[in-house]
């Protein structure tokens, strides 16, 4: 196509174009005015109650309520019982054996005491006892009263049944290992520090949940402050959108000033949800905290605080407060319970490198009774009965004293002749008694186990004695760390209240300002903004000047006495 045909074309298209037909750039379209906004805050979920919470009830709530002291209580429990079962080891145990026995033994002579080629004995037996060892010097101590009926078809025996009583006291005493110290009472002495070291758990964990508790509550007095503000701030700027609309609808304003109205009335809306769902989330920690479990009905109440944020500082002196958390901090009692419990230990093992000496002394008395059994021929003088009476004829010949064999056997003594009554009677009447004095050596060679025990004992009272040092340089680190946090507290504090007061107050001139035509609604939401953060900081710094003071409180271990909770 030549250029020409070109034209003509073209001029035919121009000709053939809507006249009324104008482009127009998408800057320069015109600002249409948004429609109002209407903000409503959800109710938060779950929640359908409010109830009042001063700092003492959830204090209160959380010290009664808590797993953790519920579990060191528990601790200290089994610390006392541990203490009452170490004491056991004193009580005396009653205890005894009974037996029956029949024995029937074959003998081949009658010298034996039977003739019929059997030997029949019964016994029966009774023999209750006592035992225990004693707090004092390391003895020990047992005592048994036996008791027997014994029946027997031997001719020998004059009393049938007899009744053979006996009473044994015997004791024992160290010289020189566990004299004056032993397993007893070290066991004893480690339980009572066991359950002292548990006291000292337990008022650590109680101060560790209070201040827990105390922190939760201050974040959720803030968490309640800061959605106040918030919501002030979503009400500013929905005034000042009714505001804009009036004079944009006079012709003062151009509608692009509503939307950057509008624009800040979105944001301060979504500080505003985010603060509902921080405020949720401060509330539930809280209740994690001072309620005993899911099914209380707490939970489907709003808490609301209703102590006001310390702001009554410490004056304590540093040295002061450091001596004060050297003289009360747990930590530092547990560290020197632990160095007596291990000086215990070093005392215990020294006395086991010592040689084994014990003197054990006894005293029996015995008893014995029984009637007086049938007398039959004596085996021993039945064979030379024949001879005997020979002799004796002759000797009446001879006008001789017949020979009388009887005369050569032993009566029974009267003491011995009676039942199990004359038995006891013989024996209270200490007619038979037996005195016995030993004395026990043993001398280990090397004794390795000893020794080594005790060397790991000494070890562990330089590792205790580190752990001190230790101990004390961090409570002195915590008690500093925590004043310098209550003094910068304050003093942010002062800097937020001097910061919110100024922006204010530029946010007040801005505004008059701007209804005098001399300022921009730019810069008027800017102050607008300002003064919103710096009302937020305020309450971010009163809520962290008590938690700084609360952590203050557990660095000194003054935050029982501080808010009167007792452990009893």
């Amino acid at each position: 196509m030549r250029p020409h045909h070109l034209l003509i074309l073209l001029l035919t298209a121009s000709l053939a174009w809507p006249q009324n037909v104008t482009f127009q750039s998408p800057l320069d379209r015109p600002t249409l005015v948004p429609p109002v906004r209407v903000f409503r805050l959800p109710a938060r979920i779950g929640v359908f109650a409010e109830a009042p919470l001063s700092l003492d009830q959830a204090l209160s709530m959380a010290l009664k309520n808590n797993k953790d002291i519920e579990a060191s209580r528990i601790d200290q429990q089994e610390a006392e019982y541990n203490v009452i079962g170490a004491q056991g080891v004193f009580d005396p145990v009653i205890g005894g054996s009974g037996f029956w026995e029949k024995q029937i033994t074959p003998v081949a002579s009658s010298l034996s005491g039977s003739a019929t080629g059997s030997l029949l004995n019964q016994v029966w037996q009774a023999d209750p006892s006592i035992s225990g060892s004693t707090p004092w010097y390391g003895g020990s101590y047992r005592i048994d009263f036996s008791n027997q009926r014994v029946f027997t078809n031997n001719t020998f025996i004059t009393l049938n049944p007899q009744y053979p009583t006996s009473l044994n006291l015997q004791y024992t005493q160290p010289l020189v290992r566990g004299l004056r110290y032993d397993s007893n009472r070290h066991a004893i002495a480690v339980a009572k520090k066991n359950r002292n070291l548990t006291d000292e758990q337990f008022r650590q964990r109680v101060m560790s949940v209070a201040q827990l508790a105390e922190q939760a509550y201050w974040e959720l007095v803030y968490a309640y402050n800061n959605l106040q503000v918030q919501l002030e701030a979503v009400d500013i700027a929905r005034q000042q959108d009714e505001s804009n609309r009036r004079q944009q609808e006079q012709g003062l304003l151009a509608p692009i000033d509503v939307v950057a109205a509008q624009t800040q009335l979105a944001t301060f809306e979504l500080n505003a949800y985010s603060a509902q769902s921080a405020l949720t989330q401060a509330e539930n920690n809280l209740k994690t905290v001072i309620l005993p479990d899911r099914e209380s009905p707490l939970w489907l109440s709003a808490l609301i605080p209703s102590t006001p944020p310390a702001t009554e500082t410490p004056r304590t002196p540093l040295a002061d407060a450091v001596r004060e958390a050297l003289a009360n901090r747990p930590e530092d009692a547990i560290n020197k319970i632990s160095g007596q419990i291990n000086q215990d230990d070093v005392r215990y093992f020294r006395e086991l490198t010592k040689p084994q000496v014990d003197l054990v002394g006894s005293y029996s008395l015995a008893g014995l009774a029984g009637p007086e059994a049938p007398q039959g021929a004596n085996p021993l003088t039945a064979a030379f009965e024949p001879l005997i009476d020979r002799l004796n004829t002759l000797s009446a010949f001879a006008g001789l004293e017949p020979i009388n064999l009887g005369a050569f056997s032993t009566a029974t003594p009267p003491v011995l002749v009676g039942g199990y009554g004359q038995s006891l009677g013989n024996l209270f009447a200490s007619n038979f008694p037996t005195t016995e004095v030993q004395l026990r050596v043993s001398l280990p060679i090397r004794n390795r186990t000893a020794e080594a025990n005790l060397s790991r004992s000494i070890a562990e009272t330089r590792r205790i004695k580190n752990q001190k040092e230790q101990v004390e340089q961090a409570i002195e680190a915590d008690v500093r760390n925590a004043m310098q946090g209550v003094q910068s507290a304050q003093m942010r504090l002062s800097a937020a209240q001097v910061a919110r007061e100024s922006a204010e107050e530029q946010y007040n001139s801005e505004q008059r300002q701007f209804r005098a035509g001399t300022s921009t609604l730019f810069l008027v939401q800017q102050r607008q903004s300002t003064m919103i953060t710096a009302r937020s900081q305020e309450r971010r710094a009163e809520a962290d000047l008590a938690e700084a003071i609360a952590s203050y409180e557990l660095a000194t271990a003054s935050i029982l006495r501080e808010h009167n909770i007792s452990l009893r």
